[in-house]
Order: C-alpha cells, then structure tokens, then sequence
C-alpha cells in the first residue's frame, strides 16, 4: 500500500479508507465479523477509518473491533447530522460539538480523535462559531485535525477566511462526494482544496452501488428495490453505467475497480472510502488498489461523463438552502391593488 499525505497535516494515510458506516444496523452489526474485517483492512494496510456519531451503532461497533489496534489506525469521526428528536442535537453550535464529541470518544473508546469533521454545513451557525469550539478541541488534545464534508467550495473559502483572520484550528480536510457519475467537484471543490492545502477522503465512489454493475438497464435488483434512493432509478445514469460495463470490459477489469481507480488518480483526491459489508466485498475492494489507469481509459471516461459534469445527483448529497427552499429564489408577484 502506498501512502499519501493527508492534505498539510503531517499524517499519511492510504489511498483507500475504510468507511464503517455499513458496521452498523444499516449492514452488518455482527461483532465478530466487523471484527475480522477490520483486521483484514488493516492488514492490508489501509490505515484511515471513518465513521460518524449518525451512523446508528457504527461508533460503538468499531471501537469494539479497534481495542488493541487504535495506535495504527487514522481514525476519524464526525458531527452535525441530527441524533434523534432533540432540536439542539445537531448542528455547529458549540453547546453541540462539545457533547457530541465526548458522545464519540466515548462509544470509539479512545481518547482521542485524529480527524474531527463537520458532517454538513450548518447555515444557521456562524462558521466563526463552530470552528472557535473545533480549535478548543484541538488544544485540549482531544482532536488532532478538523475538516469538513460535503461543503460547497464558496463556504469551504470562507471557512479558511475566518479561520485565518480569527486566529481559529483551520478545516485541514474535505469529505465531498466523487465518482465517474458525478465529476462536478473537479471545477471548484478540489481546486479549492488543492489550493488551500487540505486532504480530500471521498465518499460513495461506487455511487451507492450503481458502480458494482448491480444496476443494468431492465434489470430489477435489491439496490433498485430501495425506494429511498430516487438515483438508482435515474434511467441517464442507468445508461451511463452501461457504457462504463462496457468500457471495463474492454480494458479487461471489473466497473468496480474501473470505479475506484478513476477516482484515486485525480492528484486532488487523497483518498477514497469503502464500505464493505462481507468480507468477500472487502476483498475485491482492496484489489483495486492495484489498478492504475492508463490515458487512453481515461480518455474513454472523459467522453462518457466529461470533466466537471455530472449525470443526475446523489440523493445523500448536500442541497444549499437556496436550491431547495423556493421561497429563496422566487421574487413575490405583487397584489394588484383594488380599481
């Protein structure tokens, strides 16, 4: 495995991530077998992984498969997605972070948490706010770096802004969505990130499994079943996907390692996560770090879903308030005063 700096930090970390979203109810919550995939992953040499306080019981699953091994691993977590009904328990708010990182350390059994990331933007809480708590954090030695995830490239400026005029910890990394559907952080958020020195650990670069070639066009599968996610029905995507089938088959290789190959070779991205949920998934997964791509696949690529464009959207993908909320993009007709 070769490694790769983590933005400015001074850490090195893998090309692929282990993303443990899936060592939960969501996929599979046997302990023990969480426990052999964890060590297979890091036997292998991936060396970052990720989780989240929203992703059910995902913290408190790892922190059981990481005891005796926590001084090898890169681990990072995350805050800001609503944990249950209570209105203050979301957000960038300091009277949230600092709950809702002891709620993490505590269910990760550690001291300690070596990346420290704000799920999404939060419009309601001044970024001043949210990154003097981070900086807090980062003294008290319990966080060694802060970052952000799905963040536009805009806020991701401004975050660097008042980091720098302020005197505050800066976001030291990105957490965006890449993959060979959606290519629209190659105009703004990795040039962003490339410029400012920050690491980028990209999410659902199989697409939420459109990638794995288990979604064809009039075939009807268990992901297609999944009525939550309106992309997997998305028939311009569904067609793209075909084309890449056919592209990976030509070079001789699966869509999936074509998929996470592409993804990695971008020199703006660090690292991308994988989220296994049997160990046979994990294991076809990590042979792709062997796969390097040639230009003239990258070139057929580029003509498929061109650089910086994107067919459909991810429905997990954060929507600025001014996209989803009308009422911020429709000017009132006036009332016609009475003859």
């Amino acid at each position: 495995m070769h490694y790769r700096p983590l933005g400015r930090t001074g850490i090195q970390i893998s090309p692929f991530a282990l993303g443990a979203m899936m060592f939960s109810s969501f996929g599979t919550s046997d302990q023990a077998e969480v426990n052999r995939m964890v060590g297979r992953a890091l036997d292998a040499g991936v060396n970052l992984v990720d989780t989240a306080d929203a992703y059910g019981d995902s913290e408190e699953i790892l922190g059981r498969a990481l005891q005796g091994r926590r001084d090898q691993v890169v681990l990072a977590s995350k805050f800001a997605r609503p944990i249950g009904d209570a209105v203050n328990h979301r957000g960038g708010s300091r009277r949230w972070i600092m709950t809702a990182v002891e709620n993490s350390l505590r269910r990760l059994r550690t001291d300690h948490l070596d990346l420290y990331q704000m799920h999404r933007p939060d419009p309601g809480t001044d970024i001043e706010e949210t990154l003097s708590a981070l900086s807090d954090l980062v003294h008290s030695g319990k966080v060694r770096a802060i970052g952000s995830s799905d963040m536009p490239a805009s806020e991701m400026v401004e975050a660097q802004w008042v980091a720098e005029r302020r005197g505050l910890e800066r976001f030291r990394t990105e957490q965006p969505h890449y993959s060979l559907l959606d290519r629209t952080i190659e105009r703004e958020v990795l040039p962003v990130a490339q410029r400012y020195g920050m690491g980028t650990v990209i999410w659902s670069p199989l697409a939420s499994g459109m990638l794995t070639g288990r979604v064809r066009r009039g075939r009807e599968t268990d992901l297609r079943r999944n009525r939550l996610f309106a992309a997997l029905h998305d028939e311009r995507r569904i067609d793209a996907v075909e084309e890449f089938i056919a592209l990976a088959g030509d070079t001789g290789m699966s869509l999936t390692h074509l998929a996470l190959a592409f993804v990695i070779a971008h020199p703006g991205v660090t690292a991308a996560l994988i989220g296994p949920r049997t160990m046979e998934q994990l294991d076809d997964l990590l042979a792709a770090a062997e796969v390097a791509l040639p230009d003239e696949v990258l070139d057929r690529i580029d003509a498929i879903v061109p650089p910086g464009t994107g067919v459909g959207r991810m429905d997990q993908e954060y929507n600025t308030a001014p996209i989803v909320d009308a009422r911020l993009r429709r000017r009132p007709v006036p009332e016609r005063s009475a003859a």
